[in-house]
Order: structure tokens, then sequence, then C-alpha cells
């Protein structure tokens, strides 16, 4: 090799190297308060990533000691940059504080703009997931986070992901829910037919590029004798359909039967499935019934934790929604400050209704409506198409109340969900 090959093959190498180790330098994060918790933001780079970085934001609520399971909300194919709303979204974030569970709202970027660089797990998807869970748990406090079992939730490309990983990790998933998933994950492993999984797609007519996927996943996987579903809505699409509303109670449903008994205890403390409570529903008829009592082909039918998940299936794939009949919690924390100026300021509290989140608030004074926040629309909404939080960060509620001082009276406050049902009224101390 001549001089000038020698220098440019070591220039050559040395780039290399600094490449390396600008990709695999320790990630920065940062840790943001809201109003039941707190959000850690980081980035994962490795240059053995086949896309270009994994950004993650985990919300933890603060009144949590224990954590008991991680909710991990991957976004679609495109849909970059909108993952880590999941994080700040308060009907999930009441979801976590009930069951103890940590959010994982993560954003996968390819410079290529190509999901097909991080929809497999072994992309550096899995491993960053897993790399992402370790740190936040060191930087939290919440050690046992490394080790907890997963729900996972998954878009189109994300909806592959979601399985891919339940061929990858299924010792470490206790449910997957996947809304219009695109592409075949393969062959899955025995251990996968013990996980809960629930499909969902629009047909042929509204979801062309992915419908089949569901179909022949929930084949798969029934014919096997896994714990499998599936829910067609039509007249919607692709990316149109309330999903949450079927996916939380699927969750629950699951949640109650296979989260671990001691909390903070990880994936290997799993429960099985409870199969004295098992319901199937006929996917042409939308007939449901006690496992023991299907009148057909079992392995044709959906699969169902328990009866009340069967109802509100049913409901689903006829309505192409699940209707919330019980009222939200009602707010907490209410005060007023500066009560002896013109204008008083009124702040509170408020957890969101797991079932369907919050439209707004009502105020009352001895027991009149005297105000509405937010003024009009809703205080807290999720965009259908992804099923990501809107707006991202929420504003505290609080409200002007003018002549307090001239005129005192009960001041009360309610919460109102998105079917439109109200709380009890909460009164100011």
């Amino acid at each position: 090799m001549n001089n000038a090959g020698w220098w440019l093959g070591l220039c050559g190498l040395l780039m290399s190297l600094l490449s390396t180790a600008r990709k695999n330098t320790a990630p920065a994060y940062h840790v943001q308060q809201v109003a039941n918790g707190k959000v850690y933001i980081i980035t994962q780079n490795d240059a053995h990533y086949t896309f270009d970085s994994a950004r993650y934001a985990v919300f933890i609520p603060d009144s949590v000691t224990s954590l008991q399971g991680v909710f991990v909300h991957q976004h679609g194919c495109t849909m970059e940059g909108r993952g880590i709303a999941t994080a700040f979204d308060l009907q999930y974030q009441a979801f976590a504080k009930k069951w103890n569970l940590a959010i994982v709202g993560p954003d996968l970027y390819s410079a290529k703009g190509n999901c097909h660089d991080w929809r497999n797990p072994g992309s550096g998807s899995g491993p960053a997931l897993i790399k992402t869970l370790a740190g936040i748990g060191k930087i939290s406090g919440h050690k046992e986070l490394a080790e907890l079992p997963w729900l996972l939730w998954g878009h189109s490309g994300g909806g592959y992901w979601a399985l891919s990983m339940l061929r990858e990790y299924p010792e470490r998933i206790l449910a997957v829910f996947g809304y219009s998933p695109a592409f075949e994950p393969g062959a899955y492993p025995s251990a996968a037919l013990e996980v809960p999984v629930m499909m969902r797609h629009a047909g042929p007519a509204g979801d062309a590029c992915c419908w089949q996927t569901s179909i022949r996943e929930f084949g798969k996987l029934r014919s096997g004798g896994g714990y499998a579903s599936i829910a067609y809505t039509p007249y919607q699409s692709h990316n149109y359909s309330y999903v949450r509303y079927m996916a939380i109670p699927f969750y629950e449903a699951v949640l109650r039967q296979r989260l671990p008994s001691k909390p903070g205890a990880g994936y290997a403390a799993m429960r099985p499935v409870d199969r004295c409570k098992a319901w199937l529903g006929d996917t042409v008829r939308y007939n449901i019934y006690p496992e023991r009592d299907f009148p057909g082909n079992k392995r044709n039918a959906a699969w169902f934790p328990d009866s009340a998940t069967a109802a509100r299936w049913r409901e689903y794939v006829i309505t192409g929604t699940v209707a919330d009949h019980t009222p939200p919690p009602a707010p907490y924390h209410v005060r007023i400050t500066d009560p002896q100026r013109p204008e008083a300021t009124l702040t509170w509290k408020a957890d969101a209704d797991i079932e369907s989140g919050i439209s707004h608030f009502n105020i009352y004074k001895n027991d009149q409506l005297i105000g509405r926040f937010p003024a009009t629309g809703t205080y807290q909404n999720f965009d259908t198409n992804g099923d990501d939080a809107y707006p991202r960060e929420l504003p505290l509620p609080e409200i002007r109340l003018p002549h307090l001082k001239d005129s005192p009276g009960k001041i009360s406050v309610s919460t109102v969900n998105l079917f439109g049902l109200e709380s009890a009224r909460t009164a100011m101390p």
C-alpha cells in the first residue's frame, strides 16, 4: 500500500471510530413534573441500531411506591415525533395510577423516513426499550422497572412491532393490543400462545393495507390454542377508531388475572389467565358465550378473558365504540386564592375518567352553574388517527371568579367525561 492509501485508510478508520463513539455516548435525559407524576424523556443512540435514534417519554405516577407493570404505546409508520404524547395523556395517566404502571411513549426515528428500519425488535428497537427501562429505573428510584411485565399497544407498523415483540419476548408480556397492525411477523413460539392478544381492523374497504394481517395473525394464534381475539369495526378506517375505549377494558381484565400478586415483582411472577372465566365470541354474528358453552369450532372464535370484555367487544364491533355508563371521579384540592381581590382564582386537581377521559369542568356557586372550564371545547381529548393525546400538555385547570368578595357563596367543581356524565361536586373547604 502506498503512503496516500495508508493515510486514507487510517483517516477512514478514525472517522468510523469517532462516529461509533458519538452514537454510543451516554443518553441525555430530562425530567418534567406534571400534575400526577413525572415524565422522564430520554434519547438512545447506538451504532448497532438500523434506525437513527429512539426517544422515549416515561410517565411514573407520584402516588406509586412500587411499580407493577409497563404500558408501551408504539406509534405507526410516518407518525414519528408524536409518540411521546402518550406519557402526557390524562386518561392513560389515570389508568397507570390505578394499576401502578409506568407509561412509555416511544418515538423511533429513521432519517430515511422508513419504519422498516425500526419495526423489528432486532433492529435495536427491542434492546433500546429494555435499556431505557433499566436506565429510567435507576434515575427515578424505581429499579424494579427493568424487570416488570409489559402491556404492548401498537398502531399499523407499530402493531407489527408489538406482534414481533410477542414473538421475541413472550415471557415478558402481559397482553398485546394491535390497532390495524401492518405486515406479518412470522411464527410464534409456544410461550406466545399464553399471552392475551386483541387485534382490530376496518376491513378491505377502510383498512386496505393491513386488514388481512389481523385475520391471519388471529387465525395463526387461535389455531395453536392461543388467547387471541379480533375486532372488525366497519365504516371506520385504518387510522380512525375509538380504539382506547376497547383497549383499556381489555387490559384491565387481563391485569386482574395476570398481574403479579406482589408489588414490584418481575415478569417471571406473572400469573396465567383464569380459563374458568374465559368467554368466546362468534366473529360473524357477534354472539358471545362462556367458553365451555360455545356451540361451534372454538378455534375460530374470538377469545376473551371474562364476560365483561366479551360484552364490550360485542358493543365495539357493532357500534365502533364502547359507551361509558359511569360518572368520572370528582375533582379534589379545590382552592381559592386572593378571595379579597376583584377577581379571585379558583384552582383544582382532577384524575381523568379511565373509561372516557375529561370533557370539561363545571363550576357552581350556591348550586347554580356559573362557569365552565374550558369555556368552549374539551379539556382533554385524543386523536383517533393514532390515538395521540391532544393537546399534548394541558394547562392546570383554573378559572377567575369576579366579585367574590362582595358576593360570597358556596363554590364547588365537578368533572364531565367525554360521554357527558358528570361527577359529584367538590366544594371548597
